[in-house]
C-alpha cells in the first residue's frame, strides 16, 4: 500500500474513531506533532532558510518569477 493510501485509510479511521482511540493516537504521535509544529527552534531549519534567503539577495541563486512558478503548474481538468 503507498503512502497515500495509508494517509486516507488514518484519516478515514481518525475521523470516526472514538475519544479514547483518538487520544491513544494522539498520544503516540504528540511528540511529532509537536517537533513539526515548532519549526522556528529548529537551528537546522533556520540556518538552510537564512542560507536560501542569503542566496537569493545575493543573486547566487536567481530563483524563478511567480508567473513562471504559475505557468509551470499542472492545470487543472486539462
Amino acid at each position: 500500500m503507498d503512502t497515500k493510501a495509508i494517509r486516507q485509510k488514518l484519516y478515514d479511521y481518525i475521523r470516526n474513531a472514538d475519544d479514547k482511540k483518538v487520544k491513544a493516537i494522539y498520544t503516540i504521535v504528540e511528540g511529532d506533532i509537536d517537533h513539526v509544529n515548532e519549526w522556528w527552534n529548529d537551528k537546522d531549519f533556520i540556518l538552510e532558510i537564512e542560507r536560501r534567503s542569503a542566496d537569493l539577495k545575493s543573486g547566487k541563486d536567481k530563483g524563478i518569477s511567480w508567473a513562471d512558478f504559475k505557468n509551470g503548474l499542472p492545470k487543472e481538468n486539462s
